[in-house]
């Protein structure tokens, strides 16, 4: 007889944000219907998402995928505009099938709408102005008070690059 051997899970695994797993699901059914545009987008993706588990800031949230599918549609766009210039059309509708599938993806990940982060951003505007009173607030110190632990964005399902913009707009910058 084999002696038994007592295998014990840690418990400290964080779970898949359910993006990933909604990836992973449509991963087998893209096989089946041999759809390669769509193989190709959701194959990276959890390639990325491996690669970063194996990093010190592994993918965790669906916000984290969100940017690596902005990334990978950032990439898409510059390939088919290459491809466009070099006369090659049928590079630029490959790139431009899987963009629309990272669009599809991406269009998963609800944010916050821009009139509750206006109202949040203008909040925290207000409340540095009345702390600093009268110097002139940077975008830089709004920005790191409102996405600050414990700040009013601190966790919130929101764009960083749309909230810049917000809090430009708000401080008059351009």
């Amino acid at each position: 007889m084999f002696p038994r051997r007592i295998v014990r899970h840690s418990s400290t695994d964080v779970p898949a944000p359910p993006l990933l797993a909604k990836i992973k699901g449509d991963l087998k059914t893209a096989m089946k219907a041999k759809d390669t545009p769509r193989l190709n987008v959701l194959r990276a993706m959890i390639t990325e998402y491996n690669n970063a588990s194996k990093t010190s800031t592994p993918i965790k949230t669906d916000l984290q995928l969100l940017a690596l599918l902005k990334k990978k549609k950032a990439a898409s766009e510059a390939a088919a505009a290459e491809a466009s210039a070099a006369s090659r059309s049928d590079l630029a509708d490959k790139q431009t099938q899987e963009i629309k599938v990272i669009d599809e993806y991406a269009g998963e990940v609800k944010l916050m709408s821009e009139d509750e982060l206006r109202g949040l951003v203008s909040s925290v505007v207000d409340n540095l102005k009345a702390a600093a009173s009268g110097a002139e607030l940077k975008a830089g110190q709004v920005l790191k008070d409102a996405f600050k632990s414990g700040g009013l964005l601190d966790g919130k399902p929101v764009d960083k690059s749309q909230v810049a913009k917000i809090v430009n707009s708000l401080l008059g910058a351009k």
